[in-house]
């Protein structure tokens, strides 16, 4: 079992930065940031393979935001840079342990984590 903790969430204005960390209570294979605005179906942002053999982002944060691993600390950092009114939402990190190719389509259904956050929110003001 893995628990992940979020944290690092808040209120920010537009063009300002954020970063959230996930930290993970065992070895994850693969982690990922996924974020659900109101209203709206829950989305991927950004994921990363073990040892980062892997990491790729959605299109609306390329270029924006980065995601880094420190995986002795089992932690996950996203780092959120000229932030968008758009990107307010609630962000989860989640991980899963099983072995899969690494690849972009493996990164951005729900069903591919078996572990999930609490969620931190992230509030973009214009």
């Amino acid at each position: 079992q893995v628990q992940l903790v979020e944290s690092g969430g808040g209120s920010v204005q537009a063009g300002g930065s954020l970063r959230l960390s996930c930290a993970a209570s065992g070895y994850t294979y693969k982690m990922a940031w996924f974020r659900q605005a109101p209203g709206k179906e829950r989305e991927g942002v950004a994921c990363i393979y073990t040892g980062a053999a892997g990491i790729y982002y959605a299109d609306s944060v390329k270029g924006r935001f980065t995601l880094s691993q420190d995986e002795p600390k089992n932690t996950l950092y996203l780092q959120m840079n000229r932030l968008k009114p758009e990107d307010t939402a609630m962000y989860y990190c989640a991980a899963d342990r099983r072995w899969k190719t690494v690849s972009n389509s493996g990164c951005w259904s729900e069903g591919n984590y078996y572990y999930w956050g609490q969620g931190t929110q992230v509030t973009v003001s214009s």
